[in-house]
């Protein structure tokens, strides 16, 4: 996405190997490239996948020399000279294929036009984020969006909450920790639905704040904690000073999904 935003007509910092610093480039071409990512057909063999998922994804580098730390390279292996170009193991082929043949049909200027949609929608949410009086006293956004993903928390609300009831009603948004917050990352999708996603965002901001007003009205105080699945997973978390206890949860948490 981000190496069509000048060819679309926007403005863009150099990124690539224009920069003296970049040494490599990764592209997952699933994403906004449209390849096909891999799937789990069923429960069983979702248990037997490797925690390596399949996807398909590129690396470009700077020089040749760089590129040969990827390998992997075993020429006593008892089967003869194993020669990888990264981890070892096989690559399923469909999905090369797949990626090839999606990238072929959708072409340049199909990127390109769909690189000015979502970038258009993009900075539409930013600027209902920032501008819309329904929504600016309340939210803020994060920093200055440069590509697809629109960032923002609240001062006066728990952000946790505003996750919790836009889940609700469909929308399945990303939170944030340090600090807390959520993000949407805009894809083809969602410039369809643009205008709905921020009138459920002003319809969710005015119950919350509701909520707040109940709550300094019965002298619980304002912005109470959040109960929903976001505060569990991102609140909670993001309030532990020590964070061996995440990670120890996080770990036994992966256990659950790759014992036997």
């Amino acid at each position: 996405m981000i190496a069509m935003l000048s060819r679309a007509g926007f403005a863009c910092e150099p990124f690539d190997f224009r920069l003296p610093g970049v040494t490599s480039i990764s592209c997952d071409t699933h994403k906004y490239g449209g390849a096909p990512k891999g799937n789990q057909s069923s429960p069983l063999t979702s248990r037997l996948r490797s925690p390596f998922s399949t996807g398909n994804s590129t690396v470009l580098y700077r020089t040749r020399a760089l590129r040969s730390y990827q390998y992997f390279i075993s020429p006593d292996w008892s089967g003869g000279v194993y020669a990888s170009p990264s981890i070892a193991g096989s690559r399923p082929g469909a999905l090369i294929a797949g990626c090839w043949a999606t990238m072929m049909h959708c072409g340049e200027s199909g990127y390109i036009s769909a690189c000015r949609s979502i970038i258009t929608a993009a900075k539409r949410l930013e600027s209902c984020i920032r501008h819309d009086p329904e929504l600016r006293a309340d939210l803020s956004v994060i920093g200055e969006p440069q590509v697809t993903v629109v960032a923002f928390t609240s001062k006066t609300l728990n952000i946790y909450d505003v996750a919790d009831a836009m889940s609700k009603k469909g929308w399945h948004l990303n939170s944030l920790q340090n600090p807390p917050g959520m993000h949407v990352a805009v894809t083809l999708p969602i410039v369809k639905a643009v205008d709905e996603l921020v009138a459920d965002l002003k319809t969710v901001v005015a119950e919350e704040k509701e909520k707040e007003r109940a709550r300094v009205a019965s002298g619980l105080g304002r912005k109470g904690m959040a109960e929903g699945t976001n505060s569990a997973l991102y609140g909670v978390a993001g309030s532990f000073p020590d964070k061996r206890i995440v990670r120890d949860l996080a770990g036994a948490f992966l256990d659950t999904l790759y014992k036997a």
